[in-house]
């Protein structure tokens, strides 16, 4: 089963040890359309602004004003549309969560590889740059895939997590460990086991 989640934050576990743990909020979410294969097509609130092809799509589904994002889920409990329903969170004992890494923005050799750098005395003028890329006579080229300058972070990343518990009042999944990603975005969550 497939989920859409926002993280919340990271906390611990009261007791001996104490374990880090990252809380994970289930949006909620309404199935708009079924198909053959199992997948489905869903909606959910993200807080963005709605235009003519959303409103026309919550016009078709029957959807309030404020479910204004529309993605597909590969595997869904449901059987017909209405609201998700989360009874499989509740005995999952694995899951894993996709979140995009937070963006770094365009970084240096240095930040994004951890080249080395040159000397830090005066007059070395090598200090922070990449260096050298080139090769000689043959193949006169830069080799694709030459690690560079360039945007760092803000990539999808997928991490396995044992649940610890889960609210069914609030809809708060507790996993063990960190997940990637800032406080406050919106990513996907599937049960392993």
């Amino acid at each position: 089963m497939e989920f859409i989640v926002e993280k919340i934050g990271m906390s611990r576990t009261v007791g001996v040890p104490s374990i880090p743990v990252t809380l994970l909020r289930v949006v909620e979410t309404k199935v708009c359309e079924i198909n053959e294969n199992g997948s489905a097509l869903v909606s959910y609130a993200q807080g963005k602004k709605a235009n003519k092809p959303i409103k026309g799509q919550q016009k078709k589904f029957a959807l309030p004003e404020d479910f204004n994002r529309f993605t597909t889920l590969s595997k869904v409990a449901n059987s017909e549309a209405g609201d998700l329903d989360l009874s499989s969170l509740g005995e999952a004992k694995e899951v894993q969560t996709s979140f995009n890494t937070k963006g770094r923005g365009f970084s240096g050799g240095i930040k994004r590889h951890g080249f080395a750098g040159g000397p830090k005395s005066h007059g070395s003028r090598f200090h922070r740059r990449t260096g050298s890329i080139g090769n000689a006579e043959w193949p006169g080229r830069v080799q694709p895939g030459q690690k560079m300058p360039g945007q760092y972070g803000n990539t999808r990343n997928s991490v396995k997590n044992e649940v610890i518990s889960f609210d069914t009042e609030q809809n708060i999944l507790v996993l063990k460990g960190s997940v990637s990603g800032s406080n406050g975005r919106f990513g996907r969550l599937k049960v392993i086991k």
